[in-house]
């Protein structure tokens, strides 16, 4: 048995215990509920039956006491539970940051191959979204992705790693991008900040929105540009979500806003991967060979946005809307 195999083993039997303990009262044997390993990037995820009903039990991944507020995901995970866009949430521990969930039955999570080429999947992906930004509620924390690549900037330091060659002026040349947005936000609200699709489920009625990591209030269109960068969506795409979103036609300062929040989506995105290659994540990202390859990949699309030719249209629309 390598290392990975004993500490996959060790986060199993961690999972059953807590499982059988705070939702089945200590009255159940932890090595009698059946598990299973679910889709998960930095922590570990397991489904867990008791009884006749089955659960979530997240394990956080290494490292991410160094930069996730365990007190702001409760709270966060607690609101959207209320309102009807996260799942139902028995048990947290905010000291050990692990969490269980209910499972939402009849569910598939949104990177499973084909879920997102049905229009309707992403009228509903919307609509979650919108619930949850026009919710009235707020988060504890701000979300601010400039404060947040400089605290990965510090940990990345302190860890001796390397940055993409021109990361710093791309960081520089980015501060008119922000300028633009924040002077055109007319309001922060609540937002998840982190809506890659496996943290969507569909049930083909309604989406939730989990893990609420990141969770803070935000810029509304830093959600919608996101979900579209980590779902590889079309413009034409793009275009059915943003729409769904808006319930109308979405215009121009629309678009243009969730274009440029894309270009700072893929620069803070690019520090995480690097992030996860130093804390020697063992999971690959996606179909990258690599956090590196990640990261790479988020830089590159980032300076094509910044590059493209109709980026300078983009922030005039923004900046006049």
């Amino acid at each position: 048995m390598n290392i990975e195999e004993h500490e996959e083993q060790k986060r199993q039997r961690k999972a059953r215990e807590v499982a059988a303990r705070e939702i089945g009262g200590g009255n159940v044997d932890p090595e009698s509920l059946p598990i299973e390993p679910i889709a998960g990037m930095t922590n570990r995820n397991y489904l867990v039956t008791i009884g006749d009903k089955k659960y979530v039990v997240r394990i956080p991944g290494h490292g991410t006491e160094e930069y996730v507020d365990r007190v702001a995901d409760e709270q966060a995970a607690r609101i959207t539970a209320h309102i009807g866009v996260g799942a139902p949430l028995p048990f947290y521990d905010v000291k050990a940051g692990i969490q269980i969930t209910e499972f939402i039955h009849g569910s598939i999570d949104m990177r499973t191959p084909g879920v997102l080429d049905d229009p309707e999947a992403l009228r509903r992906a919307a609509r979650a979204f919108h619930k949850l930004h026009t919710s009235g509620k707020k988060f504890l924390n701000l979300f601010d992705e400039k404060n947040v690549a400089q605290e990965y900037i510090e940990l990345l330091r302190q860890k001796d790693a390397r940055l993409p060659d021109g990361y710093e002026k791309i960081q520089e040349e980015a501060e008119a991008i922000r300028k633009v947005l924040a002077e055109t936000c007319k309001e922060l609200v609540p937002c998840h900040n982190d809506p890659a699709p496996e943290n969507l489920v569909d049930t083909g009625e309604r989406v939730y929105i989990l893990d609420w990591e990141f969770s803070g209030n935000n810029d509304a269109f830093w959600d919608l540009g996101d979900f579209s960068v980590e779902s590889g969506l079309t413009d034409e795409q793009d275009y059915i979500f943003l729409e769904a979103y808006c319930g109308r036609k979405p215009t121009e300062a629309e678009i243009g806003r969730m274009v440029l929040q894309k270009a700072l989506v893929f620069l803070l995105w690019t520090l995480w991967g690097i992030l996860q290659e130093a804390n020697k994540n063992p999971r690959p990202a996606y179909e990258f060979a690599s956090y590196w390859d990640y990261a790479m990949d988020r830089f590159t699309r980032c300076q094509e946005i910044m590059n493209g030719e109709d980026f300078p249209r983009y922030m005039e629309t923004v900046r006049k809307s």
